[in-house]
C-alpha cells in the first residue's frame, strides 16, 4: 500500500500502533513495525528519561525497521520532565514523534529542528488546523469511539474523519473504532490515508498484558466501555468492570465529583497491576468501543496481514457498485 503516510513513516503499510500507557514497550512496538506497520513506544511509560533511552535500544535489538515514540504532554500538578524526555528521543535518533496534550506545542520546534516527524492526536478539526499551522507533518484524529481520552464534544469518526480531511492539506490517519479490514476501507474512504489502532493491537500476541485481560477484550461486546470522569470534563472510555461502574456510580451521585473520591480507585499504579496480574476488576482498563469486533488473539503479523487484505477486498467490492 502506499499512501502519504507510508512514504511519510517510511513503512509497508498506512497502519499504526497508537501510544498506550503501560502498554508500548518494545515488545510490541517491534512486533508492529517487524509486520509492516509503525510501532509506537509509549514515553510515560518509562519511569525515567534514562528508562526510555534503555527501551529505545532494546526496542533497536527488536527491529530494524522505523518505530516512534509517543510522547502525551497535559498539564499536571507534578509534572515530568518532559524536556529531559525530548532530549532522549533526539539524541537517540528517534525520527517519528507522537505527540498530544495541548503542552505538546512547547516542544514541537525543538523536535522539528531535530528532523522529527510529528504526529499529533487531536479530538477537534479546530485543534487539528492548530497543529498544522504549527507545522506538525500528521493529523491523528481521534473520534468519540476511541479508548482513553475523546475529548468532550462527542464527535464520532464517520463525522469527524471527513471533516478533518476536507479541512486539512496533510495527511489524516484516522484513529478510534478501527481493528478490521472493513474498518480501514472505510476510512481510506472517508479521505484518511492511514489508520491508529490501540484497543486491538492489547489482544495480540506481543501486547506485554496478562492473557486474562487479552480475553477479557475478546469477550466484550461495543456496549461494555464506560465513561467516567464526565463530570471533570475530562471524559476517559474504559472497559466496563468493577472499578469503572464504580467511578459512575459515584459521578452519578451528584454532579460535583471531586477527583479525590476516585483517586483510590483510578489510580495508575493499581491499573498498571491489573494487566500485569490479569484481574480484569482490579483497577481501570483503558478500551475502545472497537471490542466488539475482537473475537481473537492473533501475532502482530498476522493481523496486520488479515486488516490489509480484509481492507483491500472491501474496497474492491465497494468499487464493483459502480
Amino acid at each position: 500500500m502506499k499512501t502519504r503516510v507510508t512514504e511519510l513513516l517510511g513503512t509497508q503499510y498506512p497502519i499504526i500502533q497508537g501510544g498506550m500507557q503501560w502498554v508500548g514497550l518494545a515488545e510490541l512496538a517491534s512486533a508492529v513495525s517487524n509486520a509492516g506497520g509503525l510501532g509506537m513506544l509509549t514515553g510515560l511509560t518509562q519511569p525515567t528519561p534514562a528508562d526510555l533511552e534503555k527501551e529505545i535500544a532494546r526496542c533497536r535489538t527488536m527491529t530494524d525497521k522505523p518505530f516512534g515514540v509517543n510522547m502525551t504532554v497535559f498539564p499536571t500538578i507534578k509534572p515530568p520532565p518532559y524536556e529531559e524526555y525530548i532530549d532522549v528521543i533526539i539524541n537517540s535518533g528517534i525520527k517519528i514523534v507522537e505527540t498530544a496534550g495541548p503542552g505538546a506545542v512547547e516542544y514541537m520546534p525543538k523536535l522539528k529542528a531535530a528532523g522529527i516527524k510529528i504526529i499529533h492526536k487531536c479530538v477537534a478539526v479546530r485543534h487539528a488546523l492548530t497543529a498544522q499551522n504549527l507545522g506538525v507533518d500528521a493529523i491523528s484524529i481521534d473520534g468519540f469511539e476511541c479508548a482513553g481520552h475523546p475529548g468532550e464534544e462527542d464527535i464520532p469518526g464517520m463525522v469527524l474523519i471527513p471533516l478533518a480531511a476536507r479541512a486539512l492539506t496533510i495527511p489524516v490517519i484516522a484513529s478510534g473504532g478501527i481493528g478490521c479490514g472493513r474498518g480501514m476501507a472505510g476510512a481510506l474512504a472517508l479521505g484518511a490515508e492511514g489508520i491508529n489502532m490501540g484497543t486491538r493491537f492489547c489482544a495480540t500476541q506481543e501486547a506485554p498484558i496478562h492473557a486474562n485481560i487479552k480475553q477479557a477484550l475478546v469477550d466484550a461486546k461495543e456496549q461494555d466501555t464506560k465513561l467516567i470522569f464526565r463530570t471533570l470534563r475530562n471524559t476517559a472510555r474504559v472497559l466496563k468492570n468493577d472499578i469503572s461502574t464504580a467511578v459512575v456510580e459515584i459521578e452519578g451521585r451528584d454532579g460535583k465529583t471531586d477527583f479525590k473520591d476516585l483517586q483510590p480507585l483510578v489510580a495508575g499504579a493499581r491499573g498498571r497491576a491489573a494487566l500485569a496480574a490479569g484481574n480484569v476488576n482490579d483497577g481501570i482498563v483503558t478500551a475502545g468501543m472497537v471490542v466488539g469486533l475482537i473475537n481473537d488473539i492473533p501475532t502482530c503479523a498476522e493481523l496486520i496481514e488479515s486488516i490489509v487484505a480484509e481492507c483491500k477486498a472491501e474496497l474492491g467490492r465497494a468499487n464493483s457498485y459502480l
